[in-house]
């Protein structure tokens, strides 16, 4: 059993990644849905927290359905780190997450998310504040280093450990890489092969089908997995990769009707928390994923990226679901 801090999260847990404008309650809910066993809030600015930003306070909305839920924070100055931590625990989370990951110039390049791999001191010292500062458990998302030639993961997990966090998520790649190249989990090997380390390590990276959490899985000693961008528009991946890790038979992939439903149901939570035109407007980036693979489908899917109004969205979904009755996806 996999736990964190008292939380169990089941023998071998996917968690779903924190995505900045993805990872909201909408798409909360149908990842939850489908088998995600723990998930995080998009990134939440600590400097906007304290400040009271709209924005910044409108991500500490959690449900109860989604228990265990995470929240998690980035920033680069101590204090702020510690005040946003505590407005953060305020809202109810199960856990803080801290991100040590985000590779984007504007976060990395001013100290805060994967920019503070280049001051490890610091990371460690702002951790040990946050973890004093809250009651709930601390946990940490991080990447390999800033560059290849800096990784120094083994040391980072350890200290962080020592200081009191619970678990550590590691995205397998370096700050210079962002999302290029493929991930290198043997590094995640060696973290998981020091003795001294006995907090969970989370694996992140790459694992975009159940075959590959399998392989994964065992070549690399995690104790679970995160899961990205390969659950956009396909949050059935949690409940597929835990069947076959199960049975090693690969669950038959969602229909058309259920891929509408799915979608339908994402649409109508993201209008009732954001109101019609941000609802509407920030569905528009899961669509495609929600589709893919279907031929000739260009034509519907620019109608549904440039529909104004719930109406005209629930038409188009009708004229697909009447197109394409007789359509049968490929296995993923």
């Amino acid at each position: 059993m996999v736990k964190i801090g008292n939380i169990e999260l089941g023998e071998f847990p996917l968690l779903l990644a924190p995505m900045e404008d993805v990872s909201d309650p909408p798409f909360r809910a149908v990842c939850k849905q489908n088998g995600a066993d723990l998930m995080y809030t998009e990134f939440i600015s600590s400097e906007g927290l304290i400040r009271d930003a709209a924005k910044s306070v409108q991500k500490l909305d959690i449900f109860d359905y989604e228990r265990p839920i995470g929240i998690q924070i980035f920033g680069n100055e101590i204090e702020s780190m510690r005040e946003a931590a505590a407005i953060a625990e305020e809202a109810g989370p199960d856990i803080l997450d801290i991100n040590y990951g985000c590779p984007v110039h504007k976060v990395a390049c001013k100290g805060a998310g994967a920019g503070i791999l280049l001051d490890i001191d610091k990371m460690v010292e702002m951790t040990a504040e946050i973890v004093k500062r809250v009651n709930i458990p601390v946990t940490v998302k991080t990447r390999l280093g800033w560059s290849h030639d800096t990784i120094r993961i083994v040391e980072v997990a350890e200290r962080l450990q020592d200081i009191g966090i619970q678990a550590i998520s590691i995205h397998a790649r370096t700050r210079q890489q962002m999302y290029k190249g493929e991930a290198d989990w043997s590094w995640l090997n060696l973290v998981k092969d020091n003795p001294r380390l006995h907090i969970p390590v989370f694996g992140n990276g790459d694992i975009d089908s159940p075959e590959k959490a399998a392989e994964y899985k065992a070549k690399y000693n995690v104790d679970g997995m995160m899961i990205g961008r390969a659950s956009i528009g396909y949050p059935w991946i949690f409940n597929e990769i835990k069947h076959f890790l199960a049975t090693g038979e690969k669950l038959q992939g969602p229909d058309l009707n259920e891929r509408l439903a799915v979608a339908k149901k994402h649409l109508d939570f993201s209008i009732e928390w954001k109101g019609e035109k941000q609802g509407i407007l920030e569905m528009r980036r899961h669509y495609t994923n929600y589709f893919r693979g279907m031929p000739n489908f260009k034509q519907y899917r620019t109608e549904m990226v440039t529909a104004d109004t719930y109406e005209q969205v629930c038409e188009i979904l009708n004229q697909v679901s009447e197109v394409y009755s007789d359509y049968e996806f490929q296995p993923q």
